[in-house]
């Protein structure tokens, strides 16, 4: 009995010795993700408020001169800029806090794999950061442009930093992850949980779903919830396209074996 839970024990430490070497280099790679944004939020600080106003900018263009925000709580000046700067640090930081994650899971993966996470990775950080910029500089002139024209002509537009703040950051997220659309699709499709016809019958329930998730995503007007809806459509479609050229690939390089 003894000499049985002797072997035990070993065996026990032999099967942790892996998860808390695996915990550990987890803790690094966060830790250094960590330290790279804080070094890029102390090296953004000191130009906090200049992000703020550059972020302010659609709406400010187009409120009537001498117009400005306005801050509703005292500390509003100061943590306003304080939280978009540190959101702005994590944008930066995206590249190495993927790449980090990359690190962590590439020595169990395989080699196609590798070569298809890659690409997957690159492209999926270009769509959100192009989600964000098409927010900026498409969506928000439209949809400030409809806000401040619709209101009653004895009604001054006086925006709180702070609210303006948490509208903006939420529309960046959305368009963001919007903009994913076409990677879900691919890796749905390539994965085999779904086949590109199965998706193309189903495009009437995807054009309600892109509205419904712009309601949902979006300030309750029209013009916004459609400004996502559409792009959304669209990029669903760019990632059927992908998937037929993958699976044609596919099929092609299994007839050259056949062959």
């Amino acid at each position: 009995m003894s000499m049985s839970g002797d072997s035990q024990e070993p065996r026990n430490e032999q099967s942790q010795a892996p998860l808390i070497e695996h915990l550990i280099e987890l803790r690094t790679r966060l830790m250094k993700a960590v330290v790279v944004i804080l070094v890029i939020f102390l090296g953004l600080y000191a130009f906090a408020n200049d992000i703020y106003t550059f972020v302010a900018d659609p709406l400010m263009a187009l409120l009537p001169e001498g117009s400005q925000m306005i801050a509703t709580e005292v500390a509003s000046p100061f943590l306003a800029p304080f939280k978009l700067t540190l959101v702005v640090a994590v944008f930066i930081a995206i590249p190495f806090v993927l790449h980090q994650a990359w690190a962590f899971v590439a020595p169990g993966l395989y080699d196609n794999e590798k070569a298809l996470a890659i690409p997957i990775l690159v492209s999926s950080v270009a769509l959100f950061y192009a989600g964000a910029a098409f927010a900026y500089y498409v969506v928000f002139p439209l949809l400030f442009e409809f806000f401040t024209q619709t209101g009653p002509e004895n009604v001054a537009v006086m925006t709180d930093i702070n609210q303006y703040l948490n509208f903006v950051l939420k529309l960046f997220f959305a368009f963001g992850v919007a903009f994913e659309i076409p990677i879900a699709t691919f890796l749905l499709i390539l994965s085999g949980a779904t086949t590109v016809e199965s998706l193309s019958k189903k495009r009437p329930y995807i054009v309600l779903g892109c509205f419904v998730v712009g309601m949902l995503l979006t300030p309750p007007d029209i013009i916004s919830q459609s400004l996502l809806a559409i792009p959304m459509y669209l990029l669903y479609e760019v990632g059927l396209l992908f998937g037929r050229l993958v699976r044609k690939r596919s099929h092609e390089a299994a007839d050259e074996e056949n062959e």
